[in-house]
């Protein structure tokens, strides 16, 4: 599906996604630093265990909301939260108000993730999904990228400034969905989410892991995004540790270095050019595979690239793992989000992308456990439990896909019409 043939509503999303997705990175990264300042370095590590936990919670509702009241209403809702928020955090006089603004940006964002993901399957047939899904994926991405890049000059300067302007963004985007965006929630699924009461659907939510299939999924997503997170928790710390004036290239007589602060911001540059550049390039390369080939070599590939990390502290040798690391990310990425639309009834669809979201958050809970066994552990056997975690990942898919094939199996033997008997 090419741009220009995309329905209205993602072409506005994709500008005003791309304008939040600079800004909001521009001080996201920055926060911990900032709440380490304000709160001490142990006081701060508990406070940022918070905004997941807050996370979960808003998994809970955000999708099923998005079924009841519609994916533009709740994009709306978290669009206007996230604004009135960012004014607030601009001239906040405390930080324990900014570390509260700073859960509701959390929670908005999430509450926002069920229902763009739902519009994009509400509007995109099904083989046309991936490359969307990679489209909006290499869109955040750019924000990654430059963001950073911004915000370490800015956040710290000019923060009330920078601020500000996130805000004044934010309103920008609600206008643009109210005036462009049109409702895409089958008008039935509104009807049959509103039959039940709230406490109805959360226990309608709760069923949903009843389904073995996506059950598995979501076990499977912990362990992988988990194991993706180690690159910004191990691994940062890792690199900035054991990496002095290693050497990175020379220049006529000049023999230019490295630390571990500056080594590990090329890995995550190199990281976010790869994927602004070549996700959607990506995306059509493995059009042809399947699903499950997709998510199994993906998390292979996550957990192999971890292990080479063991052997070198090379620069260009841990450009060369990261390299492999950012293929696999753009291998999985895509396709994760189009999985999840296909496995999901439609009426339940934005139920189901929530509860899909919690993967990210249970993971995100995890991760900055390698911080801890990294004070007993060595590196060697860190970057191999990574490695075991991909295989483990790997093995989960593989079993959830063998489950898919065969109610797939079922599905195409019952709708087979039976032959008449004489």
């Amino acid at each position: 599906m090419k741009l220009l043939e995309w329905d209205i509503n993602l072409k506005v999303r994709l500008f005003g996604e791309l304008l939040m997705n600079v800004l909001f990175w521009m001080f996201v990264p920055f926060m911990a630093i900032y709440f380490k300042e304000e709160f001490g370095e142990a006081l701060a590590g508990f406070l940022m265990v918070i905004p997941p936990i807050a996370g979960i919670l808003a998994n809970l509702f955000g999708g099923t909301w998005a079924d009841r009241y519609g994916r533009k209403r709740m994009m709306q809702i978290a669009i206007f939260i996230e604004a009135i928020s960012m004014f607030i955090f601009a001239f906040s006089p405390s930080a324990w108000l900014d570390f509260l603004i700073f859960n509701c940006l959390t929670v908005a964002s999430i509450i926002y993730q069920p229902a763009s993901l739902a519009m994009v399957a509400d509007l995109v047939p099904v083989h046309e999904r991936r490359d969307v899904f990679a489209v909006f994926y290499m869109n955040r991405n750019i924000g990654v990228v430059l963001g950073p890049m911004i915000g370490s000059v800015l956040f710290f300067t000019y923060r009330t400034e920078l601020i500000l302007g996130c805000a004044i963004a934010a309103v920008i985007f609600f206008i643009l969905l109210n005036k462009y965006v049109h409702e895409t929630v089958p008008a039935h699924t509104i009807e049959q989410s509103k039959k039940s009461s709230t406490l109805g659907q959360l226990k309608n939510f709760m069923v949903i892991f009843k389904d073995k299939l996506f059950f598995l999924y979501v076990m499977a997503g912990v362990i992988i995004h988990q194991t993706f997170l180690q690159m910004d928790f191990y691994l940062s710390i890792y690199v900035y540790d054991q990496v002095h004036d290693a050497p990175l290239m020379r220049l006529r007589d000049h023999l230019i270095t490295v630390d571990g602060a500056q080594l590990y911001g090329m890995l995550v540059s190199l990281n976010g050019i790869m994927v602004v550049l070549l996700s959607v390039a990506i995306t059509r390369a493995i059009r042809n595979w399947s699903d499950k080939r997709a998510f199994t070599i993906s998390a292979l590939l996550f957990g192999f690239s971890y292990f080479l990390m063991a052997f070198s502290l090379n620069p260009w040798y841990l450009l060369f793992c990261i390299a492999i690391f950012t293929i696999a990310e753009m291998m999985r990425t895509p396709v994760l989000q189009n999985f999840i639309t296909k496995i999901s009834p439609e009426d339940q669809r934005g139920q189901y992308l929530g509860a899909s979201s919690l993967q990210f958050s249970i993971g995100q809970m995890i991760a900055p456990l390698s911080l801890t066994l990294s004070g007993i552990v060595s590196p060697f056997w860190m970057f191999t439990s990574f490695f075991v975690t991909g295989i483990i990942g790997a093995l989960l898919y593989a079993i959830m896909f063998n489950l898919y094939d065969k109610q797939m199996a079922g599905e195409e033997e019952h709708s087979i019409p039976q032959s008449a008997e004489y």
